[in-house]
């Protein structure tokens, strides 16, 4: 009789709910109503049941609240547990409504409801010390089992029109509707984190204004619309399943057509002609929707602070991080300790992938596919079932970024090869396991991850080819053929120190280099060997050394007057080992 997913008893109870009316509107017979008291014993059973499920959960949240061994959890406890509450006092309030109506049925049949407890009594016992639990009662000690006259009056109001109910069952309806939408705010706007500014406190930030949904083709349909209130709101996303059960299993179609009658109200739907027994169990029933629902909403809430609804035996590590790293980068890894039970496997799917094979061992699922020509975006589900039975899915999404066999040159420093100077060269043969290079017109020298390359001769031009090896089955293929321009190396500057020609030298410094300046990024390295030194228009010899020091200078120089020019002729050697030129000129 409720709606959302219904357990195979409940389909059952329903089912006989559907024969036994048909049967009634034939003839009502001591049977048929005897099988009603039999439906409302069992439904009674499942509402103690329900109680019983919601308040174990409660329990639990409350001896979280007092664990002094960690006051952070207990602070988030103590908030969930005032929600419980809360919901408490809601569901509190409809419980009891359908029980006054109840009441107010037999009392108006002209039933005993005054005497409780006794071998006879209709009342077994009134069990007033758990708000939240339905008043206990045994209709087979309803005189009046068949009497539909009242049941429609108190349920319908006193014209019973189907179509417009205007009795106490039409308050009732509207409490519900209103119930479903308290309850399922209160799941949603319960959702409490960690203050991280105030470190003590925890805070919501959720915030979920459902609509009424009354009508709807199936509860597929309903779903969807629920959905939308969510998307619409901001709910957690651990609560949005919870969330769409509750409030279809609260949930009625309004209108329907019965028999041919068109708009017909689910109140007259359930209650036109409905003898007193048929009318209480339906009663009972929706009481079984109502405290089904509160257990979930406990149970969900009970989850934040406590166990969980997925069950485990088992744990594995589980390590996980890049396949391919380039040196120097920095390498991350993922270790965790992964839950499963053994008993109830994931599920796993992928989609749009007809040829992959998908198995399932320890908790993990295991794709394998060929690779295709290009970039793979690859996506599916995998779903871990609940305690409860119930499945939970979520979506994964892998993206595999497919190599062609291919080769690759870096020159680091330059994009040119130079004459005399040992190039720097790396390269990499992807999809082989090791890498050559070879070339033409230059010499190659293996230097650690990469190589040396140096021109030979006069030539203007040479090439360097990336040669792939597998060193497993000896295959060798050259992948790429790059071609290179050859060019002799750029003069290099005279520092007096650290400055340049035209610069205004320290007297402090004694020493010349020969380099490049820092916008040439080549690290080639140059040697003063011999020097000549000339001071403004100084009388005599002019000073000479070998080496870079010309310190034997250094009288000379500091007796000139200041912006007087001073210009070097050095012999300098380059990275070959030949020599060359070098001259500059400094003012002071």
């Amino acid at each position: 009789m409720a709606g959302g997913k219904e357990t195979p008893r409940q389909k059952m109870i329903g089912m006989m709910y559907l024969v036994l009316t048909a049967l009634l509107a034939l003839n009502v017979s001591k049977s048929i109503l005897d099988a009603f008291v039999a439906i409302e014993e069992n439904m009674q059973t499942s509402n103690l049941n329900e109680l019983y499920r919601g308040d174990e959960k409660k329990s639990e949240v409350m001896e979280v609240s007092t664990d002094k061994s960690n006051q952070q959890r207990a602070a988030k406890a103590k908030l969930l547990f005032q929600a419980i509450e809360q919901i408490d006092k809601m569901t509190a309030s409809r419980i009891n409504s359908i029980d006054e109506l109840k009441m107010k049925i037999l009392s108006e049949i002209g039933e005993d409801v005054q005497s409780i407890g006794q071998s006879n009594s209709i009342i077994v016992d009134l069990m007033k010390n758990n708000e939240v639990q339905p008043i206990r009662m045994n209709l087979e000690f309803v005189n009046s089992k068949d009497n539909y006259d009242v049941p429609m009056r108190v349920v319908l109001g006193v014209e019973t029109d189907i179509k417009k109910p205007l009795g106490k069952g039409l308050e009732l309806w509207k409490s519900l509707n209103d119930y479903r939408i308290e309850l399922i705010k209160k799941i949603a706007e319960s959702q409490v984190e960690f203050d991280a500014v105030n470190k003590a406190q925890y805070a919501t930030q959720y915030v979920f204004q459902p609509k009424h949904h009354n009508e709807f083709k199936n509860y597929d349909e309903l779903k969807v619309l629920i959905k939308k209130d969510i998307d619409a709101g901001k709910v957690h996303e651990d609560d949005v399943e919870t969330i769409i059960e509750v409030y279809s299993l609260l949930s009625k179609k309004e209108f329907s057509t019965v028999h041919g009658v068109e708009n017909v109200h689910w109140l007259g739907k359930t209650f036109d002609h409905s003898p007193s027994v048929a009318a209480i169990a339906s009663l009972t029933s929706m009481q079984n929707d109502i405290l089904a629902a509160r257990s979930q909403a406990i149970a969900l809430i009970r989850s934040r602070v406590t166990g969980g609804e997925y069950s485990f035996n088992k744990v594995m590590p589980l390590a996980y991080g890049p396949i391919v790293a380039n040196t120097g980068d920095e390498i991350e890894l993922k270790v965790m300790m992964a839950a499963f039970d053994s008993e109830k496997q994931p599920r796993v799917t992928i989609n749009d992938n007809e040829n992959a094979n998908v198995s399932v061992k320890d908790g993990l699922g295991t794709i394998k596919l060929k690779a295709g020509g290009s970039t793979m975006s690859l996506s599916g589900t995998v779903s871990v079932q609940k305690k409860n039975g119930q499945w939970k899915e979520e979506k994964w999404a892998h993206e595999v970024i497919i190599m062609k066999p291919s080769g690759s040159i870096e020159l680091p420093e330059m994009n040119v090869l130079y004459r005399g100077y040992e190039n720097k060269v790396q390269a990499t043969a992807s999809g082989f396991d090791k890498t050559s290079l070879s070339g033409s017109g230059l010499s190659i020298v293996r230097n650690g991850d990469g190589w040396t390359v140096k021109p030979n001769g006069r030539s203007r031009t040479a090439s360097l080819q990336v040669v792939g090896i597998n060193s497993a089955t000896g295959e060798r293929k050259v992948l790429k053929t790059i071609n290179f321009a050859v060019r002799n190396l750029p003069q290099p500057e005279l520092f007096w120190g650290g400055v340049n020609e035209n610069g205004h030298p320290s007297l402090s410094s004694s020493n010349l280099f020969a380099k490049f300046r820092p916008e040439v990024t080549l690290n080639a390295k140059f040697k003063v060997i011999s020097w000549q030194c000339s001071v403004g228009n100084a009388p005599g010899r002019a000073p000479r050394g070998t080496g870079n020091s010309f310190a034997s200078a250094m009288p000379l120089i500091r007796q000139a007057p200041r912006g007087t020019t001073v210009s070097f002729r050095t012999m300098v050697r380059y990275p070959d080992g030949t020599t060359g030129r070098v001259n500059a000129v400094f003012k002071l």
